[in-house]
């Protein structure tokens, strides 16, 4: 016999569609609707009849989703996968380097199974775990994962629920954690039949609509969410989760959602005895996403660092347009603020928003790997117009600078696909779905979002994100990294990741013992990391360094000369010396 389920507390009626055959269910007292089906095994197809609609609509904890995301629901056995990672005991985010891959991009298969070819790479540059974009069953036949409506089937696109497992089942074993970009703050406008069965919708955001997370019959659908986290990291072995925009998901109760979920996953991690880290995408600049539980905060392990990235991508292109003005203003001297303090908005005025934001960061409370560092990811690349990389505008000598920053600071750094070696690709905006009204829409407000945050969005520069040159066009190039001036580029990452772990002063956490000089006027920062020293020269002309005494040069990305307690660091490039 097997059992079939679904909360729908506000229906009269609720029949479970067995393989075309329609089965009276029962109510429990907690509105769960159940009914026990003989003969329906693993591959059934089934779907649920509401009232007296005829309509047939998928299970909203469909495990798999062949067919698409409107059609029927077919029955998954976790337990059927023979897993080969029993001796794995996961990765810590202390200490690690994040690598963000969109699979359906990363390879020209663009399937888990094509993407496991690829690992190898990842395990020679050094990363240690890597962060899957969303992999939930979406609506079409490409998208960037953030349009999922069947949040706990994985789509087909990328070959479905057991071809994830053997991804996370090949990265175990190189040693590589894998971390699963996850979204609850909304869900995809095509496909999304949750509010058919109950009241699981709480209002509407800019990208679809929100759950209700605070109102009447609330407490299954934190369920819904908490459940669907605790899948990924039990029964697809997930190291982690990303969580996609918290700053939308509005919760007016006592326990906030995020909380709930890091005590229930914190559980979780005790029991496989592994560690499964929390991170979540904040544009509130509040600290208090990692703050301890015993502090008052949320407990979760990490969160993303936007305002790092902002003021390395203005120190570097020189961009000043949308939400990139107060951080250009500040120039040099903002960058060192971030270094030693996160945020460069910490309760202070933000022009792009027209306000004050943040809040400061306890400094000598909060280690800084609870914040993630970053010189590119899927937004800041992929919500550019063009969808152009920072190689398309930096010389490889400017890139690597900024790479040399990131991997000395004490942040948690994460690369974007393809960043190490300056991937000239571009990644750019692309979704198609079956309705057509739905994709002349997706382009009509890809174009006005652009323009909100200042990029051109001429129709002739913007490319069309429902076609398929769009998709194809934003692939990774892979004969890219054995040609000049990749090649280099890529040692050059390889060495930095190998030194930051070779040496604990640049992993340490505590950042009142960070400092930073900057001369605005020369383009010059020195970094001090312990006995460690940082010099990167951003400017056009040879620069002449004062570190102190210097005992060695142990990386740099052009020949340097050592005078005393000097260094002459060459354009556009950086070195890292040990002092005597």
């Amino acid at each position: 016999m097997a059992e079939f389920a679904v909360w729908a507390p506000l229906k009269h009626r609720v029949r479970v569609l067995v393989d075309h055959r329609a089965h009276i269910m029962k109510q429990d007292g907690a509105g769960w609707w159940r009914a026990d089906i003989a003969d329906a095994g693993p591959g059934t197809a089934y779907a649920f009849l509401l009232d007296d609609d005829e309509t047939p609509l998928p299970d909203p904890r469909s495990l798999w989703q062949p067919t698409g995301v409107h059609s029927a629901s077919r029955r998954y056995d976790h337990d059927a996968f023979f897993w080969t990672d029993r001796s794995w005991t996961g990765r810590q985010l202390p200490g690690s380097v994040l690598y963000e891959c969109h699979i359906g991009t990363f390879t020209e298969g663009g399937t888990f199974d094509a993407a496991i070819e690829r690992l190898n790479h990842l395990v020679s540059l050094g990363v240690d775990l890597v962060e899957v974009l969303p992999v939930n069953a979406v609506d079409g036949d490409r998208n960037w994962g953030y349009d999922g409506v069947s949040w706990y089937a994985v789509t087909e696109n990328y070959g479905g629920p057991d071809a994830f497992k053997r991804f996370v089942d090949a990265c175990h074993a190189r040693g590589l954690g894998v971390v699963l970009d996850v979204v609850y703050n909304h869900l995809g406008p095509s496909g999304a039949y949750l509010d058919r069965f109950a009241p699981y919708f709480g209002g509407s955001t800019v990208w679809g609509p929100s759950v209700n997370l605070d109102g009447a019959h609330s407490e299954e659908v934190r369920r819904y969410i908490i459940d669907n986290a605790l899948m990924w990291l039990r029964d697809f072995h997930v190291d982690g989760l990303r969580l996609d925009a918290v700053h939308a998901l509005h919760d007016g109760r006592a326990t906030h959602v995020l909380e709930q979920m890091a005590v229930e996953v914190e559980a979780l991690s005790t029991h496989v005895g592994r560690p499964l880290s929390l991170i979540a995408e904040s544009d509130l600049n509040d600290a208090k996403m990692v703050t301890a539980r015993e502090a008052g905060g949320y407990g979760l392990q990490a969160q993303w660092a936007d305002d790092v990235h902002h003021s390395l991508h203005v120190a570097l292109t020189g961009e000043r347009q949308g939400y990139y003005a107060d951080f250009a203003t500040a120039g040099l001297t903002g960058l060192a603020h971030v270094l030693t303090r996160v945020f460069l908005h910490e309760g202070t005025w933000s022009s792009f928003r027209g306000r004050n934001h943040g809040a400061p960061v306890d400094t000598r409370r909060t280690p800084a790997h609870r914040f993630v560092a970053y010189l590119q990811n899927h937004d800041q690349v992929g919500n550019r117009a063009v969808g152009d990389r920072n190689a398309a505008s930096l010389t490889p000598g400017l890139v690597a600078c900024g790479a040399a920053i990131l991997f000395c600071s004490p942040f948690t750094p994460m690369l974007f696909m393809g960043e190490e070696w300056g991937a000239r690709t571009p990644w750019q905006f692309f979704a198609h779905f079956p309705d057509q009204a739905l994709n002349d829409a997706v382009r009509i407000g890809r174009r006005s979002e652009f323009a909100e945050h200042g990029w051109d969005s001429d129709e002739e520069e913007v490319p069309d994100p429902t076609t398929e040159e769009t998709f194809r066009d934003s692939h990774l190039d892979w004969s890219e990294p054995e040609e000049e001036p990749h090649s280099a580029l890529l040692i050059a990452y390889r060495e930095l990741i190998a030194l930051r772990k070779a040496r604990p002063e640049l992993s340490d956490p505590w950042l009142d013992d960070v400092e930073v000089d900057v001369d605005e006027e020369a383009r010059t920062l020195v970094l001090h990391r312990g006995g460690l020293r940082l010099a990167v020269n951003l400017g056009d002309e040879p620069v002449s360094i004062a570190l102190g005494a210097i005992e060695r040069v142990l990386l740099a990305s052009e020949p340097v000369d050592v005078d005393g307690d000097a260094l002459t660091v060459s354009p556009e490039a950086f070195a890292i010396a040990e002092l005597a």
